[in-house]
């Protein structure tokens, strides 16, 4: 039976998927402002590695969404999407940079439906993993994109010793932003929990803070050691994000139609994985955990050494900010955010078996097996002869997507 919800339940859902893409539009916007101050200001080389940040963010989420598309043309369920594919325009659509808004149309399309109708969002069938395949593309585009720029705005502000309250409130709400990216990403793994109640707004808001905990004090340190070694950046992101895809290599993910394509996931879980956790397999989950942070603790101490050492090098650069000071505090936030994850799955992250989630896709295909039958049963639930009336089918493409992150997140 299908949960029912309060009226301000459905308001808040259809309402975050509004202001999700107001914030999406407006995050276009300010993008090009700055790639804009910076050619007026004559910063040539920021403004190329902007443009550099924009366009690689970009094409990777045209490419994930094209190839997720392609595997689910025959089940597209919404308007939008379907006269895209009627008039063969999903693909340059891709092509001209705009597979993300056709997505957020069919999303709103769906939304707006459930939300006067007073159900579920994306309760059953395909529509669930294209909500869920939009809020990975969101994820990928903050790892990929926001932090990156964030990393580069806070060492350019730190170069020029700009460091004021505004500026400080600025990089917290771009940090809070992207912490938010990743817990939209968290409220939509609901849809795959039978009794949805089990993941509240407060799980909701723990998990938000304890990776805005831990991504603060990573960007920080890359920011800094950023400052006064500039040139030295690139090479400590290859070294460690190669570092980083060999052991995405090692947790054999399946993600992707293709093994080629599955090379083009896990590189970008190496980037994801150089800002922040992201769990892409089960089993020993504790035990990668706690290596995944041993490592990226002693990386974060390593910049801020070398940020350190240059600061006694440099006394005059005392003036803005004091060692002494910052690298404990950064510390602590990072050691806060680790107990506050380690209290988050202890009390409020719902652990399922794989065999215990919904899997909307499978039980639509159970109704509708039951509707054959109805004729030998008045029950909502499908038969022993409804379940065997459903022909087994490989799972593949979107719907094995859908399972296998379900799995690694409910772990």
């Amino acid at each position: 039976m299908e949960e029912r919800f309060p009226f301000h339940y459905y308001l808040l859902e259809y309402l975050f998927v509004l202001v999700g893409l107001l914030f999406f539009l407006l995050d276009i916007a300010l993008d090009i402002w700055t790639v804009v101050s910076f050619y007026q200001n004559g910063d040539y080389v920021y403004m190329a590695v902007m443009i550099f940040l924009l366009l690689g963010s970009s094409i990777l989420l045209q490419v994930f969404s094209w190839l997720w598309y392609s595997d689910c043309l025959d089940e597209l369920e919404t308007n939008v999407e379907t006269f895209a594919k009627k008039h063969i325009l999903i693909k340059p659509f891709h092509f001209l940079q705009l597979g993300v808004y056709l997505r957020y149309a069919g999303v709103i399309e769906i939304s707006t439906k459930h939300f006067r109708q007073k159900t579920n969002s994306f309760a059953e069938g395909v529509a669930v993993y294209l909500n869920h395949d939009l809020q990975m593309l969101r994820l990928f585009e903050a790892f990929s994109e926001s932090t990156p720029q964030l990393t580069l705005m806070m060492s350019i502000i730190l170069q020029r010793e700009e460091l004021e309250l505004i500026t400080g409130l600025k990089i917290l709400t771009s940090a809070a932003a992207i912490a938010s990216t990743v817990a939209m990403y968290h409220r939509s793994m609901r849809a795959f929990l039978q009794e949805k109640r089990k993941m509240s707004w407060i799980s909701t808001g723990v998990y938000f803070l304890w990776n805005l905990l831990l991504i603060i004090p990573r960007v920080s340190a890359l920011a800094l050691f950023c400052s006064v070694l500039p040139c030295y950046i690139i090479a400590h992101f290859l070294s460690l994000w190669m570092l980083l895809v060999l052991g995405a290599w090692s947790q054999k993910t399946n993600l992707m139609e293709h093994s080629g394509w599955e090379w083009f996931y896990r590189a970008t879980v190496g980037i994801i994985w150089y800002f922040s956790w992201f769990n892409i397999s089960t089993g020993s989950i504790k035990l990668k955990t706690v290596l995944y942070y041993c490592v990226m603790g002693l990386d974060t101490l390593m910049l801020l050494g070398f940020w350190c050492w240059k600061m006694f090098e440099y006394t005059g650069c005392w003036s803005s900010l004091n060692p002494y000071i910052v690298i404990p505090t950064l510390l602590g936030l990072y050691f806060a955010g680790i107990i506050l994850k380690i209290i988050y799955y202890r009390w409020f992250h719902p652990n399922c078996d794989e065999q215990k989630l919904a899997i909307p896709s499978e039980q639509q295909n159970v109704r509708q097996a039951a509707a054959l039958n109805e004729d030998e049963t008045d029950s909502l639930e499908a038969s022993p002869k409804a379940r065997a009336a459903v022909p087994a089918q490989p799972v593949t493409g979107i719907l094995k997507r859908g399972r296998a992150m379900a799995a690694n997140f409910y772990h």
